[in-house]
Parts: structure tokens; C-alpha cells; sequence
């Protein structure tokens, strides 16, 4: 099964690029990537720019609104994700655990939808 691991954190307090901090943190996550693409059950994910370069787009009634700002007004905003295929949810849980996000936020664990 195909999960997304979306990891939400807050950035106000998030270190500043370019620090030591800055620099642990993405050790970690190289680390976790290593571990999951060794492991086979990376299928893919990515890292997003800060929200303040998010646009969101709706239709309504029939015009097209561009808001400079998210979908969603949160505290947490949304960073990145990984693509994963494990067994089941509960191994899907275990992978999410290990991500560096869930110490520094939150990580909402997806099941992907399967076309075939």
C-alpha cells in the first residue's frame, strides 16, 4: 500500500538557514531518506519553499479567485512529504515515527489512492 507522509510543522519556529541547528535537522532527514530509499519502500516526496510562496486558486461561480497565502490558515503549515509503500497502515505509523518532522511538528499519515 501507498502512503503520503505529510509533515506539518511551525514555521515561526523553525531554525534559521544556514545554522548549525539548520544543519542537524537536515542531516536528519538525509539520514531518514538514506534509510528509507536502503529499505525499498521509498516511492518519491519532496520539499516545499516557506508558505509565504504559496498561492491558492478556487472557482467560483465560475471565476477564477488567486489568493497569495494557503489553502489552510493553520499554525502548522505543510513542508514537504514522502511517498512510501509499506504493508499496511500500522508499518505506514512506524515509518512516519522515525521522520524528524514528528519531533518537530506533526506528520499526517495518507493512504494513496490506487488507480489500478
Amino acid at each position: 500500500m501507498k502512503f503520503a507522509l505529510l509533515i506539518y510543522s511551525d514555521e515561526s519556529v523553525a531554525p534559521m538557514p544556514e545554522t548549525p541547528e539548520a544543519q542537524r535537522v537536515f542531516d536528519e532527514y538525509l539520514g531518514f531518506t538514506t534509510g528509507i530509499t536502503e529499505r525499498g519502500i521509498s516511492r518519491g516526496g519532496e520539499a516545499f519553499h516557506d508558505s509565504g510562496t504559496a498561492t491558492t486558486v478556487q472557482v467560483v461561480d465560475g471565476e477564477v479567485v488567486v489568493t497569495d497565502a494557503p489553502a489552510v490558515d493553520s499554525r502548522e503549515t505543510l513542508g514537504g512529504f514522502y511517498l512510501i509503500e509499506v504493508p499496511d497502515k500500522a508499518a505506514a505509523v512506524a515509518v512516519a515515527a522515525e521522520l524528524p518532522g514528528s519531533r518537530y511538528g506533526s506528520v499526517e499519515v495518507r493512504r494513496v489512492w490506487s488507480w489500478e
